[in-house]
Parts: structure tokens; sequence; C-alpha cells
């Protein structure tokens, strides 16, 4: 019988409990303004705002997310979960995610949204989109707490980060001169459309994820609620997105997709013949 070593029995210690730090401190961080650092991300946002912001309501999805992403949190640290190997691959990309998060609110509620915001945010999509990409190609299918607690959470702070991104740069450009309000319509409705584009292209890659597709949905409404009641252009523009977007899911679950993110993954033997015996 072999024994693990201390320094590896270290290493998995440590790459449990990184994603619950990174949770803890992405829901933490926006509270600074409160002990009299910086400004509430709200007010820096809309000193920029542009005509690709969507409605503050939409904003609320945040406590959904947060709760998401601490369910994976705490799911992944459970010793049954150990040996997991799906969250054997995930535990780093979701731990840098979580991490971005929360170095970007702390970044922008002191310094405002600008290019180093960018940045962060653009570390933070690839971190999701590593995560996307592989739950797209897991073989097998997931259990039901991988789905509610993995999946989920996941794909859909993928999808919000998506967009939150394509916003960032919005309004970066528009700090550094180039206008998104009303005189420059066209410029925010194509960039409208590039974000349904690039959604589109995740959804048929990633086999017609439903997360994944809500929040986008999501994303738009409240552009529409908001931008689109501005500008006809943008209004035309979240339609054309969001047919963009419900193509690419259709696309996806029909190349195997509602098959692949509802297959259920069967229990390893030993749970399986425990499940039996308590039935």
């Amino acid at each position: 019988m072999t024994t693990a070593s201390p320094d590896n029995a270290d290493a998995v210690s440590t790459s449990r409990a990184l994603p619950l730090v990174c949770a803890a401190a992405q829901i933490l961080t926006p509270f600074l303004p409160m002990i009299g650092l910086g400004r509430t991300i709200g007010e820096q946002s809309n000193a920029v705002r542009t005509l690709v912001t969507p409605a503050g309501w939409a904003f609320a999805i945040w406590g959904a997310l947060y709760t998401g992403a601490l369910a994976f949190a705490l799911y992944q640290a459970l010793p049954s979960q150990r040996g997991n190997p799906l969250l054997a691959r995930l535990r780093g990309p979701a731990a840098g995610a979580f991490f971005g998060n929360a170095l970007w609110a702390a970044y922008t509620q002191v310094a405002g949204l600008g290019v180093p915001s960018v940045a962060i945010i653009l570390f933070t999509l690839l971190c999701l989109l590593k995560s996307y990409r592989f739950l797209s190609a897991w073989p097998g299918g997931f259990t039901t707490g991988e789905r509610w607690c993995v999946v989920l959470p996941l794909t859909a702070l993928a999808s919000w980060l998506t967009v939150a991104s394509i916003v960032n740069i919005a309004a970066t450009l528009r700090a550094h001169g180039v206008y998104f309000g009303g005189e420059t319509p066209i410029i925010a409705a194509a960039v409208v459309v590039l974000g349904g584009g690039i959604a589109a292209a995740a959804l048929i890659a990633g086999r017609g994820c439903p997360p994944y597709a809500l929040v986008f949905f999501w994303a738009l409404s409240a552009i529409w609620a908001a931008g689109g009641q501005r500008s006809a252009l943008v209004a035309i523009a979240v339609v054309v997105a969001a047919l963009l977007v419900m193509l690419g899911t259709i696309t996806g679950l029909r190349h195997g997709g509602l098959a692949h993110w509802l297959g259920q993954r069967p229990l390893p033997l030993a749970d399986d013949m425990r499940a039996r015996a308590r039935a």
C-alpha cells in the first residue's frame, strides 16, 4: 500500500483551501468603501457610463454569482471530493477567477475603470473560459452535485464576465476620449453585436451551455433597458445579439449538448453499493 507524501498532501490541502479564500475575498472586497477606501463600484461605473452599460438592476445578479462561487468553493473542499478528477482540474482556474474578481473590485473602487481594470478583468475571463472549455469537453456527464455546485456557478460567471469585459473596455475607451454616448450610437451598437457574436461562438464551442446562454440574455435585456431606450440602433443591436446567442445555443445543443450537460455520470462502485444499501 502506498501513502501520499507530506509534501503532496500539503499541496492538495492548499489547492482545496485556495478557492475558499479567494471566494471569500471576492465577496468582501466590494465593501471597502464602507471602511473609507475608495468609492463604490456603482459610482465609479456611472462616472464613465456608456450606451452598452446595463441597467443598474442587472448587477443584482452578483448576489447569485457570489453564492454560486461560494457553493463551488465549499463543495470542492469536502473530504468526499478530495480525489475528484474534475475538481482537480478546475480548482486552479476557479481560484484565479475569484482572485481576479476581488482584485478588480479593489482596484476599481480605489482608482476607477481604466486600462489596469481591463487587464484584470480579461485575466479573470481567461480563467473562467478555461474552466468553461474544460467543462464543455468533460466526458461522461456530471453528478447532481457537480451540476449544481460546479457547472452552474462557473459557466454563469463565465457568461457574466464576457459581458462585463466588453462593458469595461467600452467604459475605458470613453475615459480615454472615445465617447459611447448619444454621439456615437453606431459604435455602441457594433460593440453589442460583437458581444453577441462572441457569446454565440462560445455557445457553439461549449455545446450550447444553458447557464451561459441564460445569463447572457439577462445582460442583453439590461442593455436594452438602458442604452436601448436611448438609441434605436442599440435596441436593434440587442435584438441581433439575442438572435445570435439563440442560434449559438440551438446549434450547440443539437450537437450533443443537451445530453452532455444533463447526462448523469455513474457513481463509483463503492458509492453505488452504499446507495443501494440505503435504498
